[in-house]
């Protein structure tokens, strides 16, 4: 009998090859989308999942309330991890980390002793003795117990010990930073990363702490701990409100706050984030810098896998059902013969597996095929699970689970024919009794102009940022990195650079509004007895007399710096931003403290130099020394000529230094990749359940007009002209979908609005997207039934009518 099962099944796939196609082709898609989909979702939820302790490391979090927000931070004092550990039994271990550029972490230079060119490298981060023991690194060679303990310790990963090291000789070796062969520093170790391991620590140096710093009020650290197994954790964390009243607050208050931040500091506590949420649950205020994912997107794109499939299960009903005719007989006659309903609902359900059996190979196969490109969007290196024993298993469970699901209604519905009907030819045709169907393509449409109301507002808020005016001029403007290796002949490098007719300005400072340069957070309080209340927090970064105009910045009172005036060298200048937290009305001449004190000379517009999904900072520019990144604005494009003469003047002052360069504009586009990569993912996914659903619209227009190609016929030879067969074919189907759009606008504005919020600066949702939306949407349906429609109205009726 099943084997009699599986025979009419493939007769009946093989006998009608344009809905077979639609079928295994909509399933397939379907199922290549969310085996793509649920690659990307396993790669996410697998950050920090490797550890052993997993379940009993975290990192410390203080949280408080300012005017009604919640602010959080991750960074705390040098002395912190230590004082826990001694403190509160119940902490095994605490350990420290430093990400801070300003440290000399992130990109830094690098050579072997011996060597005579430097390599610039990423990945650079402190790290201390007792935090390489928590997070568990798998020591290839070193001695596990102090590999980090001893200052000028670092460690290598194993690729990049293979770079430098290809003999397998770099434990014990010297290497250089940035040139400084006074500084050695001895190569403790090497670790293993990659492979399936992922963690929120994106590194490829761990160098150890050398910082002395005691105080309690500079906090530069992420702290991890490794607790008990049975600590309870809200009881430590109420606990550790005693390092806030013993240690923190008081060195604040020390340093003198008004009444209403004595009150933020009562709100202050301590929160510990489990190591396996700091990669998708990390608040983007905390600022700890570090590149994450977002929970929201892994559910988002859950919910898209999840549509797409099931807009692929509906076109398998409603071509099922609305081809119930055609079975109809069948059914009638296999009644009659004594077949029971169970066996019919058995070959349907045959049937069903069948289709998504062979729609499941061919989908994973186009999953296959598709992986590289979406790797590519996604910035991933996703693989293939083919060895997991779990993988191909699971695939063939869902085959079948997802066959039986498709096929269950159709199966009931069409065993349920009654074979008197059936045979008298009293059965209604499928495309006349489809109000599910009907209510199935709303949803499918529905769902399809929700997707294209996000794409169109992806786009707008990407293009928004790309092209918001910053305040300051990102374009022309070429960042030569490393230049501290030029040491003394930096100022002379400089003018050089000014000697050539491209550059119009040159300004030297490692201080710059895009992510991976220097950053210095400070507290600032006016010493004139005006009535600020609280410290202000604010960033205080080190340039050169040509830093403003380089930039582009503008200054909107007061003047900018001058090597005309020699008491520039303690004067300030300072966004309006924190003009405003310092209470100033007119700042000019006043003087400001950081444990230093300065003289405001001007005011600049604020400008940007966060992300878009944060607010302008209270900001401040200094005469300072910080020399490893040369800034040149050029007076007109950035030209191959212009690169080849800049470098030409680099290789006169280090010959055997590679020139290392990028463009300010791009390092701020890239400041935004995240948000970029899943637009990208969003779009292409969205595209995929968007031509599902035609797929099924053009499927039910085609049988539509099979059915009822007689009666066109017959309205033909008696006149009809082609605008009212058009209208006939295409009338109840544009019906459906201007349900969908009123179904779709307002669940499409929720959805992306929520989604906005996440950026301080943000596009307003106008009426025109929903107008852009619905007309494509209505393009699209009317592209897709049109080419059925047209062919209909314009066939020869007689040929048709010949069989009457």
């Amino acid at each position: 009998m099943f084997k009699n099962y599986i025979k009419i099944a493939w007769r009946n796939i093989k006998k009608d090859k344009l809905f077979t196609v639609i079928k295994i082709g909509g399933f397939a898609m379907g199922i290549a989308a969310c085996i793509l989909i649920a690659l990307f979702i396993k790669n996410e939820l697998s950050y920090d999942e490797h550890y052993v302790n997993k379940n009993r490391i975290y990192r410390v979090v203080m949280q408080g309330q300012m005017n009604g927000e919640t602010l959080k931070s991750v960074h705390f004092q040098r002395l912190f991890a230590e004082t826990l550990q001694s403190t509160f039994p119940e902490i095994q271990k605490a350990g420290k980390i430093n990400t801070s550029e300003l440290f000399g972490a992130g990109r830094r230079a690098l050579r072997v002793k011996g060597a005579i060119q430097n390599n610039f490298e990423e990945g650079f981060i402190y790290a201390d003795q007792q935090v390489f023991e928590i997070l568990e690194f798998d020591l290839l060679e070193g001695n596990t117990k102090d590999v980090l303990t001893n200052p000028g310790s670092i460690v290598l990963t194993a690729s990049n010990a293979a770079k430098y090291f290809p003999n397998g000789d770099a434990v014990g070796s010297t290497m250089y930073l940035d040139d400084n062969t006074q500084k050695p520093f001895t190569v403790t170790g090497i670790i293993k990363t990659g492979g399936e391991e992922k963690s929120h620590l994106d590194f490829g140096y761990l160098l150890a702490i050398e910082d002395t710093d005691t105080s309690w009020s500079t906090t530069n650290y992420f702290t991890y701990l490794l607790v008990d197994e049975n600590t309870d954790i809200p009881i430590l964390e109420k606990k550790m409100h005693f390092m806030l009243e013993k240690y923190f607050i008081p060195a604040i208050v020390e340093r003198g706050v008004g009444e209403d931040f004595m009150e933020v500091l009562k709100t202050l506590e301590y929160k510990l984030q489990p190591i396996t949420d700091i990669h998708l649950k990390s608040d983007i205020k905390m600022g700890d810098r570090l590149k994450h994912g977002d929970i929201r997107f892994v559910w988002m794109f859950a919910a898209i896998a999840g549509f797409v499939l099931l807009l692929a299960v509906i076109n398998f009903i409603n071509l099922s059902t609305a081809k119930s005719a055609n079975r109809a007989k069948e059914v009638g006659l296999r009644k009659t013969v004594g077949a029971f309903k169970s066996n019919l609902v058995s070959q349907f359900l045959i049937e069903s597996i069948i289709f998504s059996l062979i729609s499941f190979v061919i989908g994973i196969l186009l999953a296959w095929i598709l992986l590289p490109t979406f790797n590519s969007i996604a910035a991933k290196n996703i693989m293939m699970p083919w060895s997991a024993l779990w993988f191909l298993p699971l695939l063939l469970f869902s085959a079948l689970i997802v066959g039986m699901l498709a096929g269950l209604y159709p199966a009931m519905y069409l065993s349920a024919f009654r074979p008197v009907n059936v045979l008298k030819g009293n059965l209604s045709i499928g495309s006349k009794s489809g109000s599910l169907r009907s209510g199935l393509v709303v949803f499918q449409f529905t769902t399809s102009v929700v997707l294209i109301i996000g794409t169109l507002i992806i786009y707008q808020q990407m293009n928004y940022i790309l092209n918001k005016k910053l305040g300051f001029d990102k374009e022309q403007v070429l960042m030569v990195e490393g230049t501290n290796l030029l040491n003394n002949n930096i100022k002379t490098f400089k003018d050089r650079l000014l000697e050539l007719s491209e550059v119009k300005s040159v300004s030297v400072s490692d201080y710059l509004p895009v992510e991976g340069t220097k950053r210095n957070g400070n507290s600032f309080k006016r010493t004139d007895g005006g009535d600020q209340e609280r410290d202000v927090p604010g960033q205080i970064w080190r340039v050169d007399y040509d830093y403003i105009s380089t930039l582009g910045l503008q200054v909107s009172k007061g003047r900018g710096f001058s090597k005309e005036f020699a008491s520039d060298s303690s004067a300030i200048v300072i966004n309006t931003a924190m003009a405003k937290e310092l209470g100033f009305e007119d700042p000019i001449g006043k003087h400001i403290n950081n444990g230093q004190d300065w003289t405001v000379i001007g005011v600049l517009e604020d400008f940007h130099f966060k992300s878009l999904k944060e607010d302008i900072e209270p900001l401040s520019l200094v005469i300072g020394n910080s020399p490893s990144i040369v800034s040149i604005k050029l007076n007109s494009g950035i030209t191959a000529g212009a690169l080849k003469d800049i470098e030409k003047v680099w290789q006169e002052y280090v010959p055997n230094q590679a020139f290392e360069y990028t463009f300010l504009n791009q390092e701020f586009a890239q400041m935004h990749d995240d948000v970029q990569r899943m637009g990208k993912i969003f779009n292409s996914f969205a595209l995929f359940a968007i031509f599902v659903a035609c797929l099924g619209l053009f499927a039910l227009s085609a049988f539509m007009v099979e059915q009822r190609k007689k009666e066109i016929s017959i309205r033909l030879v008696l006149g009809a002209p082609f605008r009212s067969i058009y209208q006939l074919l295409t009338l109840d189907f544009m019906k459906l979908i201007l349900i969908s759009i009123i179904i779709a606008i307002p669940i499409g504005w929720y959805m992306m609005n929520r989604w906005l919020q996440d950026f301080a600066y943000h596009i307003k949702i106008g009426w025109q997207v929903f107008l852009t939306a619905s007309l494509v949407a209505l393009a699209i349906a009317v592209l897709t039934i049109s080419y059925q429609s047209i062919g209909a109205a314009l066939a020869k009726p007689l040929k048709s009518l010949q069989t009457e």
